[in-house]
């Protein structure tokens, strides 16, 4: 099985800035597109940026020019850096990956369990 492990998070004053990073273990062969989700509470989780193993990004608009994905194929790891931060930001931020578990095998969707980034004063 493949299992997602997060780390970053946690309190930050607006304006100010915060590191995601989520690692990739086990049975896997390839890693096709990895990236973030955050879900706000009332709220529906939202793609907040993906990357895609060769290195193409894709940001949710309100993050643009803020936030900035990036992968270490190698490590299986994916990192979020999150500046400017608004209270807006505040949310549950969930890492997701395609995976691909053997050479012939179709991609499945892993994520993990979740970190809470909170920005208040």
């Amino acid at each position: 099985q493949v299992q997602l492990v997060e780390s970053g998070g946690g309190l930050v004053q607006p304006g100010g800035s915060l590191s995601l990073s989520c690692a990739a273990s086990g049975s896997i062969f390839s890693i096709n597109a990895m990236g973030w989700y955050r879900q706000a509470p009332g709220k529906q989780r939202e793609l907040v940026a993906s990357i895609l193993r060769g290195g193409t990004t894709n940001y949710v608009d309100s993050v643009k020019g803020r936030f900035t994905i990036s992968r270490d194929n190698a490590k299986n790891t994916v990192y979020l850096q999150m500046n400017s931060l608004i209270p807006e930001d505040t949310a549950v931020y969930y890492c997701h990956a395609h995976v691909q578990l053997y050479s012939w095998s179709v991609a499945y969707d892993y994520w993990g369990s979740g970190t809470q980034v909170t920005v208040s004063s």
